[in-house]
């Protein structure tokens, strides 16, 4: 398995800085760090090798890429067909540069639990985001949201697919979808949506990024569903984070630093294991420590050497 940083900058510096610590490379979660995206919609394929290059040159490498949302299609707004053909670029791109995830843009971002949204103190003072439907009750109740309609955006979500599937399974790009976070059953790719994508357009191209942290909020028994979904060969990607709290049983959560949640995260990692994962497992949402750097230098440090640590254990 490999240990992967949410990129913070491209800069020489972090580079250097995600060399020293032992991360195997980036996911690249801002479509401006690629080249080609802002000007055109779609990478410039000699800037995305020139800039894979780098990395390699470091060690590193490009795992998964988020390119920008298709947002005019999402809102059946004009323009919006235009998008499409340039994601269906952007994999061809990706395929021609040994890119070997893209993300999947299905989410616009209208998830009312983010109106729970909140600060958590945890251990020596350090912060993390939480979640509380009580808190998210009460601004829905006092600001109630534009109407959307979750039908029709499921209905575009599928046709991005019934798109995207035939040219990511010509290029060999594997497409993966993240869960809407916080996991409510009215959010955009809820719980039963997110699993459901890979029943209405089935591929063995199409998979899921299988965020622990977002499972865990939802109530999943983490264990059993990892042997769920891995059995069925459909955990393509991670992001590896721990959580305290659950929505159904506690009506919240918190994130937490990787030691100080629930989850064992050695179990994880050894059921991970057990399905015959290999894949990438990204460093996801990171504590505010006291001190830190702007760009969470000590935070990242902290939690690739920490995965590094289970990781050793387990192939010991």
């Amino acid at each position: 398995m490999k240990v992967l940083m949410r990129e913070r900058n491209l800069s020489d510096d972090y580079i250097r800085f995600a060399q020293q610590i032992g991360a195997d490379g980036f996911d690249i979660h801002n479509p401006a760090n690629i080249p080609g995206f802002v000007e055109q919609g779609y990478p410039d394929l000699d800037g995305l090798v020139q800039l894979k290059g780098r990395l390699l040159a470091a060690g590193l490498g490009i795992f998964r890429v988020a390119p920008p949302d298709p947002r005019k299609f999402l809102l059946g707004e004009e323009g919006g067909e235009q998008e499409i053909d340039n994601l269906c670029k952007t994999i061809e791109i990706f395929g021609k540069a040994g890119i070997p995830f893209m993300s999947m843009p299905v989410h616009l971002g209208i998830n009312p639990g983010y109106r729970g949204g909140c600060r958590k103190v945890h251990r020596g003072g350090y912060t993390m985001h939480g979640f509380e439907r009580e808190l998210m009750e009460k601004s829905l109740a006092e600001n109630p949201p534009e109407p959307f309609s979750v039908e029709k955006h499921w209905e575009r979500c599928v046709q991005i697919y019934q798109r995207l599937v035939p040219v990511a399974e010509k290029r060999n790009v594997k497409l993966i979808t993240h869960p809407s976070d916080p996991p409510l059953p009215e959010a955009e790719f809820s719980p039963r949506r997110w699993a459901g994508i890979l029943d209405a357009v089935p591929s063995d191209h199409s998979g899921l990024l299988y965020c622990i942290g977002t499972r865990y909020e939802s109530g999943a028994n983490i264990f059993d569903d990892i042997r769920y979904f891995g059995r069925k060969g459909k955990i393509f990607h991670t992001h590896f984070r721990n959580v305290r709290g659950t929505i159904p049983t506690s009506g919240g959560y918190e994130e937490v630093a990787l030691d100080d949640g629930d989850m064992n995260m050695f179990k994880v990692l050894q059921t991970l294991k057990e399905v015959g994962f290999d894949g990438g497992l990204q460093i996801d949402h990171l504590p505010n420590y006291t001190g830190d750097t702007p760009d969470q230098k000590v935070a990242s440090g902290y939690a690739v050497g920490y995965v590094r640590a289970l990781l050793a254990a387990l192939n010991a």
